[in-house]
């Protein structure tokens, strides 16, 4: 059975996500995803090989189950809620992306050419996802946390740092669409 439901409107969401600071404010939580990783390496006995891993992770499994809400919560809204959501690009756009390679691009919600399943049988596909992989999890340890941590959580504590990497997260997402991504198709 697949119910159609269209995405909750902005003045919906957006009390619901300053809800939720605020809680996690009171009870003196750090929302962000990129440290359940650390969460994860230390469970896996990291702290017997590095010192940064030598924490007591039992205060971040609350940050465990809204990574697993997050995973949950994407597969039943992508198989579920979804139907027929692919964004609604500017054709300009979707000519160029065709141009590139991708033609999948005003079809389906993310280009099938880089996160399909058979993109990962492209060896230059998949050497791209690894790099960009590696650079997002190096970037997200020397910011001192992701893109929802940062903007979500650390703008809700009024952190000045949390607003400059902010900052510097839709700088280099703009280089990389403008300048590094053409170059790569």
């Amino acid at each position: 059975m697949e119910l159609i439901v269209s995405p909750w409107p902005w003045y919906v969401s957006g009390p619901l996500i300053a809800v939720t600071m605020f809680i996690l404010l009171y009870l003196g939580k750090n929302f962000g995803i990129s440290s359940n990783l650390r969460t994860m390496c230390t469970l896996c006995g990291a702290g017997k090989t590095a010192s940064f891993f030598k924490f007591d992770w039992r205060g971040q499994s609350w940050n465990l189950m809204v990574a697993l809400g997050a995973v949950i919560g994407g597969f039943v809204g992508s198989h579920y809620l979804g139907a027929d959501q692919s964004p609604q690009l500017n054709p300009a756009t979707v000519a160029q992306l065709e141009s590139m390679g991708i033609h999948s691009a005003a079809d389906d919600y993310v280009p099938t050419e880089l996160y399909g399943m058979d993109a990962l049988d492209d060896p230059k596909t998949l050497a791209m996802l690894i790099v960009g992989g590696i650079l997002v999890g190096f970037g997200s340890r020397y910011a001192g946390g992701c893109t929802s941590g940062h903007s979500i959580s650390g703008i809700s504590n009024l952190q000045l740092p949390s607003l400059i990497a902010t900052i510097g997260f839709f700088i280099g997402g703009i280089v990389m669409v403008h300048l590094i991504f053409p170059f790569l198709f």
